[in-house]
């Protein structure tokens, strides 16, 4: 079983809201377990719960004079920002720009990659998984904080393909 069979069954885990899920074969054997069982200790932030929807309320609610500058304002930032290709995590996990907190970051701003450069470390389940590029060219913009928790899918790095 492969890194990407593993994400697939954690995703399947948590769509399918079960508390624990236990895969074993010959070679190994996984054990997944969520805070789903009614264990409210456990200090884990739902993906709901990270994303209000408070925030599109005002926008209705506010007078329409403003309401055209900001859409042009993301318009503006999106354009700049569509030439760029994005290196996305491909697990839910803690984003780390370091393989260890005494060494050199895997890549600065400026910085060339190409595919199968390691870019980042993300831990998952008190595994650190290596995150290679999969495109070249030169980072941009680093998109997430070090240490810090990121989603499926959450763009990391921008990078410019030229």
């Amino acid at each position: 079983m492969d890194i990407r069979d593993i994400q697939n069954l954690i995703k399947f885990v948590s769509k399918a809201e079960v508390s624990e899920v236990k895969y074993k074969t010959k070679d190994f054997e996984i054990t997944i377990k969520t805070p789903l069982a009614g264990n409210e200790s456990v200090g884990f932030i739902p993906q709901p719960a990270m994303y209000p929807t408070a925030p599109q309320m005002p926008a209705v609610a506010t007078p329409q004079t403003t309401a055209p500058a900001a859409p042009a304002e993301k318009t503006e930032a999106a354009s700049d920002e569509s030439k760029y290709l994005t290196i996305k995590s491909p697990m839910i996990g803690t984003f780390y720009r370091k393989p260890a907190p005494d060494k050199d970051a895997f890549v600065s701003v400026g910085d060339a990659v190409t595919p199968g450069k390691v870019v980042c470390v993300i831990e998952a389940m008190k595994l650190f998984n290596q995150i290679e590029s999969e495109v070249s060219g030169k980072i941009v913009k680093i998109l997430v904080d070090d240490a810090t928790p990121v989603e499926y899918d959450q763009p990391l790095f921008l990078v410019d393909p030229s």
